[in-house]
């Protein structure tokens, strides 16, 4: 594998595309890219800014304007460290209304593009195979049961009840599949691994095998 190698990971919330995908990148080596911090933390500087939901313009040049690293599994925006702060369920809320919209989403791309630029990357997010990286040789849409991402993304938040969480994560489906700009859809090359009932590690086996085949030319 000489030359850049691109693993893209697509699926909806829940669905353990930021674990495995960190682990994926780990075995081998590659940049893990989390595009959905990316949205977090733009999210995360509107709010503080006070930048309405409803203001796309705004929300574009924000866009545009953030700086965005990922070093030593940490994400910084514009030079300070919001790994944690991009996690409060107040910017989740808000990074799903931001990447709606079609602006904030170029930029993204772009930015996206640039850091994967001159690294084997493995990324994931809900529209890299589809738009950010149509060319990757490795697309894996990863799924899970409705129930099963509402359990888990309950367990990651310290819930022992899932049904507020589940209907959360319905709203962000739709929005999700429905947006006019990039909306989630499993690539045509993509492998589909439903991974309900899989371990994470299982999971991570099965992707390495994928590279495997993939690239053993």
């Amino acid at each position: 594998m000489e030359k850049r190698v691109i693993i893209a990971i697509d699926g909806p919330a829940g669905a353990g595309k930021s674990t495995v995908a960190r682990d994926v990148a780990r075995r081998l080596g590659f940049l893990y890219i989390d595009t959905g911090a990316m949205y977090r933390a733009v999210a995360l500087w509107a709010l503080r800014t006070g930048i309405a939901m409803d203001d796309p313009h705004r929300l574009e040049q924000l866009a545009q304007q953030a700086e965005i690293e990922f070093t030593a599994g940490r994400v910084l925006l514009n030079g300070e460290d919001v790994t944690e702060s991009i996690r409060e369920p107040q910017v989740s809320e808000a990074a799903s209304k931001v990447a709606a919209y079609g602006g904030v989403r170029r930029a993204m791309r772009e930015e996206q593009r640039r850091i994967a630029s001159n690294h084997s990357s493995v990324m994931e997010g809900r529209d890299i195979g589809t738009v950010v990286f149509p060319e990757a040789q490795i697309k894996v849409f990863l799924d899970a049961s409705p129930a099963e991402r509402a359990r888990r993304r309950a367990a990651e938040l310290g819930l022992e009840n899932s049904r507020a969480v589940a209907q959360e994560m319905e709203h962000r489906d739709r929005r999700d599949r429905t947006r006019v700009e990039a909306p989630l859809t499993q690539a045509p090359d993509a492998e589909y691994v439903d991974s309900s009932r899989m371990t994470q590690e299982e999971v991570t086996e099965a992707i390495l095998r994928l590279v495997r085949k993939r690239t053993s030319h």
